[in-house]
């Protein structure tokens, strides 16, 4: 099972969207997939499909009272599962404080559900904050998504120094998975230097598929149904499409690797 973190520290990159429809896609191909909305303001949560004012339970039950997902977890848009959010989240924080082991609460529950998904997409806050850390602490790797703006460089640089802590301090074998631009604009000569920028820096890491600017995109939320429901032949709905592919395709070569150094090691040992 992987478990996808979608983070960043910067408000409006996208973040939301992405964790949405990057799941969503994954389940129209075939993957089961579990959503997990740690942003009080239950965005992601909406935007599948889900009434965050209706719900009996939320991930705040998950985190603070120690309820199994399978417990709290509903249906979303197509076969997506979702463990939503709603204001209920705003006092986990607090509520936390006092808790044994309180960084690692999410991880412990996800680590009872271990062989019912194949990948887990949790969307966090756009704060570091102890329901970030509980991300952090159970994710196998991050997806960043951003947007090609001067700021946003900073922002990364400082996401970079708290992955670092993270790694150091409460997840050894975390990882950034890729990073993905959104809401690109290849007219805007600064999208195109930030751009060249996360290549240097970043290489393979930097996902070659690019979210654009598209009105259907930012439409479908307000319908509660992720892009590739709403809309499946905007350039949006590709775009998310073409993402879940390029990360799947990554995995199975990565797994390929794994396999190919295995065997050689077996015919260096016979």
């Amino acid at each position: 099972m992987k478990v996808f973190a979608v983070v960043n520290q910067k408000g409006g990159v996208g973040k939301t969207t992405t964790a949405v429809n990057l799941a969503a896609c994954l389940a129209a191909m075939r993957r089961r997939v579990l959503l997990i909305d740690l942003d009080a303001q239950g965005n992601a949560t909406m935007g599948c499909g889900v009434d965050k004012a209706a719900l009996a339970e939320s991930a705040y039950d998950v985190l603070v009272l120690d309820q199994g997902l399978q417990d709290v977890m509903v249906d979303g848009a197509g076969s997506l599962k979702v463990v939503g959010a709603n204001a209920d989240l705003t006092g986990a924080e607090i509520d936390l404080l006092d808790v044994e082991d309180r960084e690692y609460r999410l991880k412990t529950a996800l680590s009872h559900a271990s062989g019912e998904f194949d990948y887990v997409v949790i969307d966090c806050p756009p704060a570091l904050n102890l329901l970030t850390i509980n991300a952090l602490a159970a994710a196998t790797s991050l997806i960043i998504p951003m947007q090609c703006e001067y700021y946003a460089l900073e922002g990364l640089s400082a996401l970079v120094e708290t992955i670092k802590r993270v790694v150091a301090h409460l997840n050894p074998s975390l990882q950034i998975e890729g990073i993905v631009r959104t809401m690109f604009d290849p007219r805007n000569s600064l999208t195109k230097d930030v751009s060249e920028q996360l290549q240097q820096h970043f290489g393979e890491k930097l996902y070659r598929t690019v979210i654009p600017r598209n009105v259907r995109l930012a439409e479908a939320p307000s319908h509660g149904l992720p892009i590739v429901a709403y809309d499946p032949a905007s350039s949006g709905a590709k775009a998310y499409l073409a993402l879940a592919g390029e990360l799947v395709r990554r995995e199975l070569d990565a797994a390929a690797a794994m396999d190919r150094g295995a065997k050689a090691v077996e015919t260096k040992t016979d």
